[in-house]
Parts: structure tokens; C-alpha cells; sequence
């Protein structure tokens, strides 16, 4: 029996260190390619910036701080300080029974999670990426999500679930996908996605705070990016309601909603709208489930036109469930068909080309909302 826990001992350290080694290769290759945008961003009395990391970061910190009943646990968010940085200094400052390696087993981790939970514990669960999620979404789903109602209401399950989620760059199929509409298609999870320095801080924040499951999907991309924020969201108290979008520009003639990465490339899409007599008001939507159906549609009475964008596939998306409130509900004010851009429906390709050409750009956005404003150059003339 003691040669076989050493066995099994070696095997869990010597696949941690693999997993961690290809990992490693993976943000090297990913850390020198930047996000190809640099959206204009709209926030009050800009203080300073940080980055999308640091609000991250900060806001673990400060929840940690303020409650005793949170603490963190996965792969390598210890020894390490997280595979992306984010859970940098928490060990040192919080020791190892609040900031906990885990070996690699999601399921295992996430259901450890889920029954601290129960018994009055904040776990806040890191996935590494949330493709790895799927080894633990029994318990997201049936331990966590629904709970709450198999009990009447007597079991709360104030857990967070976060980690990056969709494509970064050369990660291949299996390494890329977004769970966004995975996990909001689940009664009883909420699901944040954030884009800023200030969404992230103020998101996470909530999502600690919460009674029920959150789901958090990050994106890697973003950790890097920075972003003004102003002295109200770097105070402690700083908290965002969840299930409220955030209007980033506003606009007349065309409405488009996005979330994480896809709210930058809709602001610069919004540029490029803009010098050519297109107004363009977008939404940052934050939340997915709950969504904030009614900032989509007051949005669309006014400019009679909407544009969805999300990196997730196309088939039951975020995007589908937009268009179904707004034909629901505002189908009267529109003057042009919905357009959706997702991702393309097929797995994500390795090779950088396709992978390209495989994740919404800057110019689908553009072409889209032409369509919609009925401004888009005939398929002859452009041949």
C-alpha cells in the first residue's frame, strides 16, 4: 500500500510539472502577441491604470482580506502565484490554508469546493483554462447550480468558479473554446464576463460577495491589457451589480452587443463606423446570465438596428438568445434583419491563418453593421 500512494505521488507531481511546463511555453507565446485593438474607453475621473491582472488580483486580495470565509484553491495558484500571476503574493500574505495547490484533477478540487460551500466556506475555484472545466462540470452543474432549489431554498452555495476562457493564440481546438453560452444556458448559475480593469475588479468582487454559483470567464488576452480606472473603483468598497450591462459608447444608428475580448473589437469597429457617418452605440454586456435584456432592447427602439458579437460558436449562442429577446420584445422597432458575427463553427484550427480567420475580426463587425444601416458595397461592385 506505501508503494503505491508513492506511485501515485510521482505520477501527480510528474504530470503537474508536465502540464505546467507546456503551459509555460503557451504564455510565452501568447505574452508577445498583443490583442490586435486599442479601443477608445469611456470611464468618469480616470485616476490612474492598471492592468486587467492587477484588478484581479486586488480584488482577491481585498475580499480575502475583508472575509475570513474566502479563500482560494487550484492548480498552482500557490507555490507558483497562478499559471497567469493573478493569485501573486496571496500565499505569502493569506498562507496555505486559504491559497491551496491542488493536483490536477478539476473534479476533484471543484467538488471539494462546492461541499465548503455548503458549510458556510467562499471558495473562489480556479480553473488554469475553462476547456479544463469540463472534468468538473457535474459538480457546476448538479452540485452547485442546483442545489439551492432541491433544497427549498436551505443550502446556498456562495462559490465562484473562474479561470480564462475562449481562444488565445496557438492553443489549439481543445484549448480555445468559449463556455459562455455553455454555462448560461444553467438555471441557477450566473455567469460574468468581463472586459476592463473596472469590470473585472468590480465583477469579481460581486461574484465573491454572491449567495449562489458564479461562473467567471476571463480572458488571457486581457490580463496584460490596461485600462484607466477611477478612484471609486479602486476603493475597497467597489462592487458592480451583477445582471447590469454597461453602455460604452453611445450611439444612434446601430446597436452592438459584446462581451470580454469582443467588447474592444466592437469599440474600434465603432471608430472605423464612425468616420464614415455611422453611429454606433455599444453594449458591454457583462453579464450573460442573468443578461440585461432591458439596456439591449431600450438600446434597439432607438437605433432600429443590431449587430451580436461573441467569440463562441455560432449554433445556440449568446448571440441567438439576444436576437430571440429583441424579435421578443422590439420586433416593431427594427428596420433590418439581426446580424450575429460568432466564432466559425468548426473547432479552432493550430495554424495562425485559420485560427485568424476561424475568431471574429475588426472588419466583420464593420461589415455587419454596414448591412444592417444598408450601407454595405454590392457583392458585384466589390469584385
Amino acid at each position: 500500500m506505501p508503494s503505491q500512494r508513492l506511485c501515485i505521488y510521482i505520477y501527480v507531481a510528474t504530470a503537474t510539472d508536465q502540464r505546467s511546463k507546456m503551459w509555460g511555453v503557451i504564455r510565452q507565446k501568447t505574452q508577445s502577441i498583443r490583442p490586435a485593438f486599442s479601443a477608445i474607453r469611456h470611464f468618469s475621473s480616470a485616476a490612474k491604470e492598471i492592468t486587467v491582472r492587477e484588478a484581479l488580483n486586488t480584488a482577491l486580495d481585498e475580499e480575502m482580506s475583508a472575509d475570513p470565509k474566502v479563500f482560494l484553491m487550484g492548480e498552482e495558484v500557490g507555490e507558483y502565484q497562478g499559471a497567469y500571476k493573478i493569485s501573486k503574493g496571496l500565499l505569502e500574505k493569506y498562507g496555505p490554508d486559504r491559497v491551496l495547490d491542488t493536483p490536477i484533477t478539476e473534479a476533484g478540487f471543484a467538488g471539494i469546493g462546492v461541499g465548503a460551500a455548503y458549510y458556510g466556506l467562499r471558495p473562489v475555484v480556479e480553473f488554469m483554462t475553462f476547456n479544463f472545466s469540463m472534468q468538473a462540470i457535474d459538480h457546476i452543474i448538479n452540485s452547485a447550480a442546483k442545489s439551492n432549489y432541491m433544497s427549498s431554498g436551505q443550502i446556498s452555495v456562495p462559490i465562484v468558479f473562474r479561470g480564462p476562457n475562449g481562444a488565445a493564440a496557438g492553443v489549439g481546438a481543445q484549448h480555445s473554446q468559449c463556455y459562455a453560452s455553455w454555462y448560461a444556458s444553467c438555471p441557477g448559475l450566473k455567469v460574468l464576463t468581463p472586459y476592463s480593469s473596472e469590470d473585472a475588479r468590480g465583477l469579481l468582487k460581486a461574484a465573491i460577495r454572491d449567495p449562489d454559483p458564479v461562473v467567471f470567464l476571463e480572458n488571457e488576452l486581457l490580463y496584460g491589457e490596461s485600462f484607466p480606472v477611477s478612484a471609486e473603483v479602486l476603493d475597497s468598497s467597489f462592487c458592480l451589480p451583477i445582471g447590469k450591462a454597461k453602455i460604452e459608447r453611445e450611439g444612434k444608428d446601430v446597436t452592438i452587443t459584446a462581451y470580454s475580448k469582443m467588447v474592444g473589437f466592437a469599440l474600434k469597429a465603432a471608430e472605423t463606423l464612425a468616420k464614415e457617418g455611422i453611429s454606433a452605440e455599444v453594449i458591454n454586456l457583462r453579464s450573460i446570465r442573468p443578461l440585461d435584456r432591458s439596456t439591449i432592447n431600450t438600446s434597439v427602439r432607438k437605433t432600429n438596428r443590431l449587430v451580436t458579437v461573441e467569440e463562441g460558436f455560432p449554433q445556440h449562442g449568446v448571440g441567438a438568445e439576444i436576437c430571440t429577446s429583441v424579435i421578443e420584445e422590439s420586433f416593431g422597432y427594427l428596420d433590418a434583419p439581426v446580424e450575429r458575427i460568432a466564432g466559425a463553427d468548426v473547432p479552432m484550427p493550430y495554424a495562425a491563418n485559420l485560427e485568424r480567420m476561424a475568431v471574429p475580426q475588426i472588419e466583420d463587425i464593420v461589415r455587419a453593421a454596414k448591412r444592417a444601416c444598408h450601407r454595405s458595397v454590392p457583392l458585384a461592385a466589390a469584385a
